[in-house]
């Protein structure tokens, strides 16, 4: 059984995960489609784990966790994503992140 450790609000920023609008830059078609995650919806990951594969034209792009937190998909598997989508956001414990 895992143990959890309750966090104040002030020590969680929910950090948003936005489909980066340069991986557009070469392409004609105006979206792309979340095409797989890597990882379940409330999982802790670490910054640069790969989480999603975003499809645009005949390109498979990944997505790589900007930071270590929880995990919350907003854009599930098969949905069609313009430049800037939200694809999820990440909780990330400030706490960890001070020296």
């Amino acid at each position: 059984m895992s143990k959890s450790t309750a966090l104040s609000a002030s020590e969680i920023m929910m950090r948003d995960i936005n489909v980066d609008e340069a991986l557009w830059a070469s392409s004609m078609l105006p979206e792309g489609i979340v095409e797989r995650w890597f990882i379940a919806d409330g999982t802790i990951v670490a910054d640069g784990d790969p989480m999603a594969e975003i499809r645009i034209e005949d390109a498979l792009h990944e997505i790589m966790a900007p930071a270590s937190g929880r995990l919350t998909i907003v854009a599930a598997a098969n949905t069609v994503v313009e430049p800037g989508s939200l694809l999820a956001q990440l909780a990330v414990d400030e706490t960890s992140s001070r020296g």
